[in-house]
């Protein structure tokens, strides 16, 4: 493995850990909430109290696991996007070698088998660029399910008075498709056919 490989474990393997120490600060937080219920239905108000600062102090805690977690889980994707690229790059060298070298001989078969695996790499590096967009759209969620998010913001939105599904539909970004037209591929295929030829 190569030093960006072994990053790219650690960072995961960290994000996991990260994650379960905030579930276990989570079960702690809900421990804490019963003991506080049961010391007020018992009129201990001061122990109430102290398992109340308890709880939030576990809350907080379980929170800025979540943040962290979420944070080096964004950079463990750009770290596996690094990856990607360079072992893109790599293939898109070897490819632009036996394309000199096709062209030197002119060969139209060779050509053709040089173009093919070109335009695969070039698929490659589309399919790279879509995982690296959509790592960093997706970094910013904090490790919340969107169910959650959805529901949250129902909420807040009944309280404000806020019509939710009209302002989400007005927010909703446009995706559009990176790559070569139809006119384009049929302008190719000609291309490599008269090369054939």
């Amino acid at each position: 493995m190569s030093g960006l490989e072994n990053a790219l474990f650690n960072l995961k393997f960290t994000a996991k850990s990260l994650n379960r120490q905030a579930l276990k600060a989570g079960k702690e937080e809900q421990a804490e909430k019963t003991k506080l219920e049961k010391a007020m239905k018992q009129g201990h108000n001061d122990i109430a109290r102290i398992y109340a600062g308890n709880a939030i102090r576990k809350q907080n805690e379980k929170l800025n696991l979540l943040q962290l977690a979420s944070r080096v889980d964004a950079v463990a994707g750009r770290v596996q996007t690094a990856v990607t690229m360079r072992q893109i790059t790599g293939n898109m060298m070897k490819v632009n070698r036996s394309l000199d070298v096709a062209m030197k001989s002119m060969s139209p078969e060779r050509i053709a088998s040089v173009m093919v695996d070109f335009e695969k790499q070039f698929e490659n590096v589309d399919s790279a660029t879509e995982l690296y967009q959509d790592i960093t759209s997706s970094a910013t969620a904090v490790g919340t399910p969107q169910e959650d998010v959805d529901r949250l913001m129902a909420q807040a939105a009944d309280k404000a008075g806020v019509d939710l599904q009209q302002d989400l539909q007005e927010a909703t970004p446009v995706k559009t498709k990176v790559g070569p037209t139809e006119q384009e591929e049929e302008a190719f295929t000609e291309r490599l056919r008269a090369l054939r030829n």
